[in-house]
């Protein structure tokens, strides 16, 4: 029900890979309409394919307000989501780990908690699927009982997620640099995970296999790096989400280098679409200044000809491409040395500066030069620890002497 036809087809395998049998499709190019989302004449055109094909459920591409919601609900006799729900509905399939069920739990609440006055007021008139029981309640009873499942939800993600900062703190009094592998959802991300470190995590064409980060030690030309496998992105993930995953995906911003691995035998179109929604999604996580390496995967369903074609028209566009295949192993040295490349030639350092006007412009374009380690905020100053290369370490280092600070190189251990 959108007028992307890649959107529809994104939407049917997020519906498969949530164990759906699809009987049906309906798409309407129209302006939002307030009360069905769709026109009431296609509200009357769903109603009869639902009782026709003895759906179960509809599910639409775009975001719902509850009551347009309710109204389909009503309409249609069946139960109905939107593309958010569908997500949701997935992970928690998909979770296996405690952090990731609590994470999913977080978001549910806080989405329920968004609309908890507008559904129960509506359950108040007449029950339908999907608002069944809320009628019993007070909206502020409601609400209530809701912010204090989220209050307790966060008070054991913030146990887990103070356990996470020991580890990586521990990593880096080791001096290991960690890689992080990023990347749209069923691009290979665990294929080439597992490539790397001869270990077997688990791969499926399904969308979102991985909902936990994974660490595994590599080693490249006697060199030990850690090496993580990340959580999927996807276009239109809610921020809300995205926040809900946020502690699992800091390992992508305490990186100090991302390989972003995209499915190269999608058409040219899609890949670029997805390639801006990680890129996207790595800005808003503020892991932007990190190098990053870009993976161009599955080379081997392509013939030579349309992936020469391919390559060249993204030139330009993406950081350090390599063509490759996780799946049969080809061309993974050429990956290993260009890792090498970029972080053999890194440098620690960290800095203390006096707290002045001048600060926040200096600490917002290090964001973008530097991989961030620690920053903190004193009443008298900054003390921030990163990595970089050699070019911008020189840089940094006029830029806090000019700024009246301490700046002092660290020596990592190999």
């Amino acid at each position: 029900m959108n007028r992307e036809e890649s959107t529809l087809s994104e939407l049917k395998s997020l519906a498969l890979s949530a164990g759906y049998i699809i009987v049906g499709t309906l798409e309407q190019t129209r302006r939002p309409d307030a009360r069905y989302q769709i026109g009431a004449g296609k509200v009357e055109e769903l109603a009869r394919m639902v009782e026709e094909k003895g759906a179960e459920k509809i599910i639409f591409d775009n975001p719902l307000r509850t009551l347009q919601n309710y109204n389909i609900a009503k309409a249609t006799r069946v139960e109905v989501i939107d593309r958010f729900q569908l997500i949701l509905e997935l992970f928690r399939r998909r979770a296996t780990t405690t952090e990731a069920q609590l994470q999913i739990q977080l978001a549910v609440l806080q989405n329920e908690l968004k609309h908890a006055r507008e559904r129960v007021r509506l359950s108040k008139g007449s029950e339908q699927p999907g608002f069944m029981g809320l009628g019993v309640y007070e909206a502020d009873v409601y609400r209530d009982a809701i912010k204090l499942q989220v209050q307790t939800i966060r008070k054991k993600l913030s146990v887990i997620r103070a356990k996470r900062v020991l580890q990586r703190e521990r990593r880096t009094e080791l001096g290991f640099l960690t890689i992080s592998l990023a990347g749209y959802t069923s691009a290979g991300k665990s294929t080439l995970f597992n490539a790397l470190t001869e270990e077997t995590a688990l791969v499926d064409k399904s969308l979102f296999t991985t909902l936990s980060t994974q660490t595994r030690m590599v080693e490249f030309d006697n060199r030990k790096f850690l090496l993580t496998d990340t959580v999927g992105f996807i276009d239109r993930l809610p921020i809300s989400l995205v926040e809900a995953f946020h502690s699992t995906l800091e390992e992508t911003i305490f990186s100090d280098l991302i390989v972003l691995v995209v499915d190269f035998s999608d058409p040219i179109e899609l890949i670029e679409k997805k390639i801006n929604v990680c890129l996207q999604t790595i800005d808003h996580l503020g892991a932007s200044g990190i190098p990053m390496i870009t993976v161009l995967n599955k080379v081997d369903l392509l013939k030579l000809e349309v992936c020469k074609e391919k390559f060249e028209s993204l030139k330009g566009k993406v950081k350090n491409p390599i063509i490759l295949s996780a799946k049969c192993q080809t061309n993974l040295d050429e990956l290993r040395k260009n890792i090498l490349l970029i972080l053999e030639n890194f440098q620690a350092a960290q800095f203390s500066i006096p707290i002045s006007s001048n600060i926040m412009p200096f600490i917002s374009w290090l964001h973008q030069k530097a991989d961030i380690h620690k920053e903190e905020f004193t009443n008298n100053s900054v003390n921030v620890g990163f990595e970089a290369a050699p070019s911008v370490m020189e840089q940094i280092r006029r830029k806090v002497q000019d700024l009246n600070g301490n700046f002092q190189l660290i020596t990592a251990s190999k």
